[in-house]
């Protein structure tokens, strides 16, 4: 990567008012894989194109599919991504619904994802830089909005939604299970008592709420009081959990040999599903105990990070968002026996297969 290619994207980049989270060692790690002879990569979170950008400069050849359920999102990528001309593509999905739109495409790019599968994949979770910056969406609590927080939205429930039909149990199940907010019970019940006089439909509210409801002690070294509610509602409104435990078997499935998958996660849930599945696909399956992997057990990915990465200190400094990231990075190296899911073919035009 020369210094023109790095000094051209940065400033795309600050342009967009968004700095792709560790870029280059992104980059680095995907390198191997984009390299190849019709390398198709899908970035499966496309948001503002940040990465997108970085990488389709940094490897002439490649090609890139975007994928986000955004459409203000895609139309801007798209925008911004134009000067690319066929190297880039996008769809509007869920990232785990990329499989089955796929075979409704007739894009260059969508037919060599079918007929060769992926060189790579990125997963930058969570919500975007671009959809905190805009005010009305609802992500942010640090600014009075209506209380919305849908990726898409134009489908599913709103987090006002959540707030005023939700019983007890099911309002502290998602705070706590989605938020590790210790004080979910009491959030629950406060919100409950609330929503009787008026029902929630701005963020300023809920924060009064908040603020009221946790004690002093927790607020002055707990960080902002909102954070892990606000949290928990985008995830229960996105069902963002639910669509990366689909997601990740799925671009598995569609990954060629010497293709890479790299996830980047941003809260302990999201990891700690990354880690989960990926160690499966790294495990053999050969009883403890055997000196070799018998015939058809030999794990078909490798690691090719050790453990979670984080940004550099130096990075954070520069772009304090990359602080929570944790990336993990995986390469497939064999092809399956089982060739339903091995041949991109059958995997993604077979219409009963789900990953």
């Amino acid at each position: 990567m020369d210094a023109s290619t790095s000094n051209a994207s940065t400033s795309n980049a600050s342009e967009h008012g968004h700095i792709p989270v560790m870029r280059d060692r992104i980059a680095e790690l995907l390198a191997p894989a984009l390299e190849q002879e019709d390398a198709v990569l899908m970035d499966a979170t496309l948001g503002a194109g940040g990465h997108s950008e970085y990488l389709l400069h940094t490897f002439p050849t490649v090609r890139i599919l975007g994928v986000d359920r955004d459409a203000r999102a895609l139309s801007e990528a798209r925008e911004r991504l134009s000067v690319f001309g066929d190297r880039f593509h996008a769809i509007q999905c869920r990232f785990d619904e990329a499989h089955e739109t796929l075979k409704e495409e007739s894009h260059p790019i969508a037919e060599i994802v079918l007929d060769q599968g992926l060189a790579g994949s990125l997963f930058d979770l969570g919500v975007s830089s671009m959809q905190l910056d805009q005010v009305e969406r609802g992500f942010a609590y640090r600014t009075d909005a209506p209380l919305d927080m849908r990726m898409d939205p134009t489908k599913g429930i709103t987090a006002a939604d959540v707030l005023n039909t939700y019983s007890h149990g099911d309002l502290a199940r998602v705070l706590k299970t989605y938020g590790d907010e210790r004080f979910a019970g009491k959030i629950a019940s406060a919100v409950l008592k609330e929503r009787e006089k008026e029902p929630f439909s701005t963020s300023a509210r809920l924060v009064e709420l908040l603020y009221d409801t946790i004690p002093a002690a927790t607020r002055r070294t707990g960080g902002h009081p909102a954070k892990r509610t606000f949290q928990a509602l985008r995830v229960e409104v996105n069902r963002e959990l639910e669509a990366i435990e689909l997601a990740l078997p799925n671009t598995a499935a569609m990954t060629r040999c010497g293709g890479r998958m790299v996830v980047m996660s941003y809260q302990s849930l999201e990891d700690r599903l990354v880690k989960k599945f990926f160690g499966q696909l790294c495990a053999s399956k050969t009883p403890p105990g055997l000196p070799v992997d018998l015939p058809g057990t030999a794990p078909e990915w490798v690691a090719i990070t050790r453990g979670a990465e984080k940004a550099s200190a130096a990075e954070i400094e520069e772009n304090p968002r990359a602080a929570p990231v944790r990336v993990r990075a995986i390469e497939r190296t064999s092809a399956s026996t089982d060739t339903s899911q091995n041949d991109p073919k059958k995997a993604f035009r077979d219409e009963g297969h789900h990953g």
